[in-house]
C-alpha cells in the first residue's frame, strides 16, 4: 500500500472514530475493539458452583428465551430504521423546511452574519435585525454583564447594561463577527440529545474548536479570519440538523410501531419494541456520511450574498478536479476540522502517535502552523476589549 492510500486509510478511520466519541467514549472504544482491563480476571480460577440438573435445564432455557428474544430485538430495530432512513431521506429532500423546522434557522441570522461581511456593516444596520430575535438580543445583554466584560469595559465604573441597543454598542462590530454566529450555532443545538446525555456538549465543543482553529489558521495563511471562522461554525450544522432529525423521526416511527403492535396483541413484539432505544452505530454512520452534505445543503440555501461559502464547501464535500486545488478558505476550514477532531481524539486518549503523524502528515499541516495551534485557547472567543 502507497503512503498516500495509507494515509487515506488512516484518515477515513480517525474521522469515523471522531464521529463514534460523539456518541461516548465507551462507544467509540468498542468500535475500535478497546477491552477495559477491568473487564479481566487477575488470572486464577473462576469459582462456579455446581449446578443440579434440573437447574442447569432451567438456565439453558432461559438462555435460549434469552436468545430468542435478542433477534427478535434485532429484527424489530432493522425493521424499524429501514422505516426511519426512508423518513430521514424523504425529509432532507425539502432543505426549507430542515432550515426553519428542524434547526431553526431565521432569515435573520442569515442577513446579520451577510452584513458582518461587509464593508458597510454598522451598529445600525444590524439593530433592527437583533431585536426581531430575542433569543439573540438576550444573549448579548448577558454577554457584557459578564464580570469579566464588565471589568475590561470600563476602568471606573460597572454600570448593568439592560437593553441590546446599548449592549451592541459595547460589543462592538469586530466581536459581533465572532459572537453572532456562535450564539446562532449554540440556538440551534438540540435541546435534549438522549439517550447519547454528552452528545450536545460534544457537538457544541467541537464547533467552537473547529471556527477558532480555522480562525487562527486564516491568519496564518492570508485568508479573511471571519470568513474562515464563520464556515469553520457553520461546518458543522449538518451534524446538528440529523441529530436532531434522527431523534425526532426515530420518536415518531417508534411510536407509531409501538401502537399498531399492541393493537395486534403481539405481545412478544411489543416488549422487544418497548426496550428499543436510538441505535449509536446508525446514527454514527448517518452523520460521518452525510453531515457535511447536508451543511453544504444548508449553507446554500441560507442564500448568503456577500459570505463566500459555498464553493469552499462544494469542494469540501466533492473534492478537486486532477490538477486542480483547494480554494484558500476550504483548505483552511478543512484542516480545522482535522485539527478539532484531533483535540477531542487527545482529550479522551483514542488516537495513537504514528496515526497522529500520519494524519496531520496527509493534510499537509506545516510546522508554523501546528506550532500555532498548540498556543491556541479553543474554549473562549478572544474578544477585543477596548
Amino acid at each position: 500500500m502507497t503512503d498516500i492510500l495509507q494515509q487515506q486509510r488512516i484518515n477515513n478511520m480517525l474521522n469515523q472514530r471522531a464521529h463514534d466519541l460523539l456518541l461516548g467514549h465507551s462507544f467509540a472504544s468498542q468500535q475500535i475493539g478497546f477491552i477495559h482491563t477491568l473487564d479481566f480476571n487477575d488470572g486464577k480460577p473462576i469459582k462456579k458452583r455446581t449446578l443440579l440438573e434440573v437447574e442447569a435445564t432451567a438456565q439453558q432455557k432461559r438462555q435460549q428465551k434469552s436468545s430468542s428474544h435478542q433477534k427478535l430485538q434485532v429484527q424489530a430495530s432493522k425493521k424499524l430504521h429501514t422505516v426511519i432512513e426512508s423518513v430521514i431521506v424523504k425529509r432532507l429532500e425539502d432543505m426549507d423546511a430542515v432550515i426553519k423546522d428542524t434547526i431553526g434557522i431565521e432569515d435573520n441570522v442569515c442577513a446579520i452574519l451577510d452584513i458582518l461581511a461587509t464593508r458597510a456593516a454598522s451598529v445600525g444596520r444590524l439593530e433592527p435585525l437583533i431585536n426581531d430575535l430575542s433569543w439573540l438580543a438576550s444573549d448579548l445583554v448577558t454577554l457584557v454583564n459578564l464580570p469579566f466584560y464588565r471589568n475590561k469595559r470600563s476602568k471606573t465604573t460597572s454600570v448593568k447594561v439592560d437593553t441590546p441597543a446599548l449592549a451592541l454598542r459595547y460589543v462592538g462590530l469586530n466581536n459581533l463577527q465572532l459572537v453572532v454566529p456562535t450564539f446562532a450555532v449554540r440556538h440551534w443545538m438540540p435541546y435534549s440529545t438522549e439517550p447519547f446525555p454528552l452528545l450536545k456538549r460534544r457537538l457544541k465543543d467541537n464547533t467552537m474548536s473547529c471556527a477558532i482553529a480555522a480562525q487562527m489558521l486564516a491568519q496564518l495563511n492570508g485568508v479573511n479570519p471571519m470568513h474562515a471562522f464563520t464556515l469553520g461554525m457553520l461546518l458543522n450544522v449538518g451534524q446538528i440538523a440529523l441529530v436532531r432529525l434522527y431523534l425526532k423521526v426515530f420518536d415518531q416511527v417508534w411510536q407509531r410501531k409501538v401502537l399498531r403492535v399492541r393493537e395486534e396483541g403481539d405481545k412478544n413484539l411489543h416488549t422487544a419494541l418497548l426496550e428499543l432505544k436510538p441505535d449509536p452505530l446508525f446514527l454514527t454512520t448517518l452523520l460521518s456520511e452525510k453531515s457535511l452534505v447536508v451543511s453544504a445543503k444548508v449553507i446554500e440555501t441560507m442564500a448568503f450574498k456577500y459570505l463566500p461559502l459555498n464553493s469552499a464547501m462544494q469542494q469540501l464535500v466533492n473534492g478537486v478536479e486532477k490538477g486542480d486545488t483547494l480554494l484558500p478558505l476550504a483548505e483552511v476550514v478543512r484542516k480545522a476540522r482535522c485539527y478539532s477532531q484531533y483535540l477531542n481524539l487527545k482529550e479522551h486518549q483514542l488516537i495513537e502517535d504514528d496515526e497522529l503523524q500520519s494524519w496531520f502528515s496527509y493534510y499537509q499541516f506545516t510546522k508554523k502552523e501546528l506550532d500555532t495551534l498548540k498556543t491556541g485557547s479553543f474554549t473562549n472567543l478572544a474578544l477585543q476589549i477596548d
